[in-house]
């Protein structure tokens, strides 16, 4: 991509909004609509974008629309550009099944804010979050490693996994956690009738767990019908647990409580720091094939190793066979990937950066 660079949007709510403010930061050219024209108005009026309608010749277009409506509008402003396009969905497997087309990669920046609306818009929404993508067999190479680019470019962490195990690890990190404090703060809600007092004992940890309850309540018929079965698999993984739990404390027993309570401790602890970056530094090169799903095996690879990709360029083959992906990684983790790598065709090898 050369020059001043050109993006659309379509969906001009928090998320919409967000990304044009923070593509235009960047020096993009953003042309978006909503079909709610006065939203497109006031995405105008904000500086969210440049121009209202579609730009045929993006570089690149997100689509941020509701999940049910996503497939329809990726398939419009696919035939109506050349570009990459992608979309901020929270459910990827319905949407990357029904956009079958080599120029679309499904995306998920896991991001937000109680704000509502293109007016709670920050350019600065993404910088720390993580940007999940999730390539499959017919996703282009070049689609994919621009769209990592631009990702990273706002400030975001790029994360690769399949559509499917996107679904099932969003419900348990995501989506039950939103249906759950918003079901544990009807519980105060309706216990409060009795107990007026209740809620102004809410002090600060009832207040951290419920404050995701907070954010806009028209998404969510949509992301639980299309990932019923992963939020219903999560939500009785979490009534069992609850169910443990509750033998436990009914038990009286001090030890396997102490144990359980030292457990979550420990992993919530342990939780990924994705701010940190490490200062020493490996390239490694991995000859693509030139064969279907490629690009999306090795990115899902190093997910499944939690090896964090810092950078990614494919460079081609004058030969037409396919091309060599560069990868900066963290040199602790470098020979992991590798070696998983290499155990599944791939002749990969490791450069020192100079």
């Amino acid at each position: 991509m050369s020059g001043r660079r050109r993006a659309n949007v379509v969906g001009l709510g928090l998320i919409g909004g967000s990304i044009g403010m923070a593509l235009r930061d960047q020096g993009w050219t953003v042309t978006g609509y909503d079909r709610d024209a006065s939203h497109s108005a006031r995405a105008l009026e904000l500086g969210a974008i440049d121009a209202v309608g579609t730009d045929p010749h993006a570089d690149a277009s997100f689509v941020a629309t509701p999940v049910k409506s996503v497939a329809e509008e990726a398939r419009q402003v696919l035939a109506a550009t050349g570009g990459l396009v992608t979309d901020v969905g929270s459910v990827k497997r319905s949407i990357c099944d029904a956009v079958d087309d080599p120029r679309f990669v499904g995306g998920h920046p896991m991001a937000g804010s109680e704000r509502d609306g293109v007016a709670g818009s920050d350019p600065n929404l993404f910088r720390g979050a993580v940007w999940v993508l999730t390539p499959t067999e017919h996703t282009d190479g070049q689609a994919f490693a621009d769209l990592r680019s631009i990702v990273s470019g706002l400030g975001a962490e790029a994360v690769s996994m399949p559509p499917a195990e996107h679904d099932r690890m969003v419900a348990v990190v995501s989506h039950v956690p939103h249906l759950t404090a918003a079901t544990l703060m009807t519980v105060a809600d309706e216990r409060s009738l009795d107990h007026r007092a209740l809620l102004r004992l809410a002090a600060g940890g009832f207040r951290d767990m419920t404050r995701i309850a907070s954010g806009p309540p028209g998404i969510w018929p949509d992301i639980c019908e299309t990932n019923r079965e992963a939020i219903l698999e999560a939500i009785d993984g979490l009534v069992a647990a609850l169910g443990d739990i509750r033998e436990v404390v009914a038990s009286g027993e001090r030890q396997p409580l102490v144990k359980l309570l030292e457990r979550a401790r420990e992993a919530r602890m342990n939780l990924p720091d994705r701010f940190g970056r490490p200062s020493q530094l490996i390239e490694l090169l991995v000859p693509v094939p030139d064969r279907p799903g490629a690009i999306a095996e090795v990115a899902n690879t190093a997910t499944r190793l939690d090896v964090n990709i810092l950078d990614l360029e494919i460079m081609h083959s004058t030969e037409g066979l396919g091309g060599v992906m560069h990868l900066i990684v963290e040199a602790h983790r470098a020979e992991q990937l590798r070696d998983a790598l290499n155990n599944v065709g791939f002749a990969t090898s490791l450069r020192k950066l100079v």
